[in-house]
């Protein structure tokens, strides 16, 4: 199975997407992980990548796309989830061409919806456990409020990561997934077309509801 996932910050994209890679035994490919893989292995894709990258300019797609097409034959051979990218229009109109000329199938497309307003809040409500980051805790979450200062999961003490307080660099990622133009949003719905006309399937999920709810219409989807 080959599986795309959307999901604004916020809205435990994270937590399902592990679900469906766990359930589904998938690769799990992340955009960030596709370039530093590149990178470290010295693959001309990479090194053309590194020279923008090293600039502080963004990737071009004429290589990114090859990028992520090498990645889902090799470590995604078996199945994959895609997360991360495709982040605007366009690269989703390119990535679906290229997977069509690769003869790779997209099985399933996944949209988390959240209020823009509730994804911040929760952003900014997350709270890490210094014994396991992983514990759930988030102050803006009612069945994951913590006591306090402390771990709801083993009472160890909780910090904030300081990217998660910054409300501008927040905005900024939300302009651009919110943008239904040309945005990721824009991106989602470009594959909710393709399903309206049968070439994949598309699942929309409410994350607004709690963690188990969501896991449960997922799987029942699937």
């Amino acid at each position: 199975m080959n599986v795309l996932i959307f999901g604004p910050n916020g809205s435990g994209k994270g937590t399902q997407g592990s679900l469906v890679k766990d359930r589904y035994n998938l690769a799990h490919i992340e955009s960030g992980a596709i370039f530093r893989n590149h990178i470290k292995q010295g693959t001309e894709l990479g090194q053309k990548a590194k020279a923008y990258i090293d600039q502080g300019e963004l990737v071009p797609d004429d290589i990114t796309i090859p990028m992520v097409l090498e990645v889902l034959k090799n470590e995604g051979k078996d199945g994959w989830l895609l997360d991360g990218f495709p982040r605007n229009l366009t690269q989703a109109k390119k990535l679906w061409e290229a997977l069509q000329e690769e003869g790779i199938n997209l099985d399933c497309v996944i949209e988390i919806q959240l209020d823009r307003q509730e994804a911040k809040d929760r952003i900014m409500g997350r709270r890490l456990c210094e014994n396991d980051p992983n514990h759930p805790n988030n102050v803006a979450i009612d069945a994951i409020k913590p006591d306090g200062d402390t771990c709801r999961v083993c009472g160890g003490a909780l910090k904030s990561r300081s990217d998660d307080q910054d409300e501008d660099a927040i905005d900024k990622r939300h302009d651009i997934y919110y943008d239904t133009q040309n945005g990721t949003l824009a991106a989602a719905y470009f594959f909710k077309d393709l399903a309206r006309q049968g070439k994949t399937r598309y699942i929309e999920l409410d994350g607004a509801r709690d963690i188990q709810t969501i896991k449960n219409d997922l799987l029942n989807q699937l």
